[in-house]
């Protein structure tokens, strides 16, 4: 029972360290952005590419450990210049070792829920073209079909991803691996790879 405790008590000790440097970490990194708003939590081990001042934080936003933002201004293969714009809304959770790329726009809205390890991008090496092909895939002009659109209450299971062009409507869930190449209705649940709607939400489920 005493080792029990011992263990306990230490875990607590692990958690509250953890907790503290965070918070540190949190404030170290902020000024690297547009803005980040109040009681948000940036997790240690983040990684930042591009221009981190294309990025808006709003408040009470959670960004999980060894998470990947990039919002990339120029691409210097093809001389390439971008006005990318990324809004990670009010309440948002973002998962652990998750991925945002943007060099079009990318919009998080209120109370987004990410698991781990979602990748939401709205840009790719080169469009569907037979002459680029030739070309290594990393000098390949960067494209996009469109922004990545994400409306509030949305849940997004671990390991999805999301592709350019797509939104995601209010209070929709998206299944965990799911792969989103089109854009998903609100109120409703889509899984799968290509990603499908497979239930719609009624106005009673969603108040009950």
């Amino acid at each position: 029972v005493g080792s029990e405790m011992c263990i306990r008590d230490s875990y607590r000790l692990h958690l509250k360290i953890s907790t503290l440097l965070d918070i540190m970490y949190t404030y170290w990194v902020s000024p690297y952005f547009n803005a980040v708003g109040k009681k948000c939590r940036i997790r240690r081990g983040l990684k930042l590419y591009g221009n981190a001042k294309c990025i808006f934080i709003e408040d009470d936003v959670q960004i999980g450990a060894r998470c990947v933002l990039e919002a990339y201004t120029e691409f210097q293969p093809a001389s390439q210049t971008f006005t990318p714009h990324v809004v990670i809304g009010d309440g948002c959770k973002i998962g652990t070792a998750s991925h945002i790329s943007s060099i079009n726009s990318v919009i998080l809205g209120k109370h987004v829920r990410c698991g781990r390890k979602i990748f939401i991008t709205d840009n790719a090496h080169g469009a569907s073209q037979r002459d680029l092909l030739d070309m290594p895939p990393n000098m390949r002009p960067l494209y996009s079909k469109g922004p990545v659109i994400i409306e509030d209450n949305v849940w997004i299971g671990g390991g999805a991803i999301l592709l350019p062009g797509v939104t995601i409507g209010k209070n929709s869930v998206i299944g965990a691996g799911s792969v989103v190449t089109r854009s998903i209705p609100e109120n409703c649940v889509a899984v799968g790879s290509p990603c499908r709607v497979i239930k719609q939400i009624s106005r009673q489920l969603l108040h009950s």
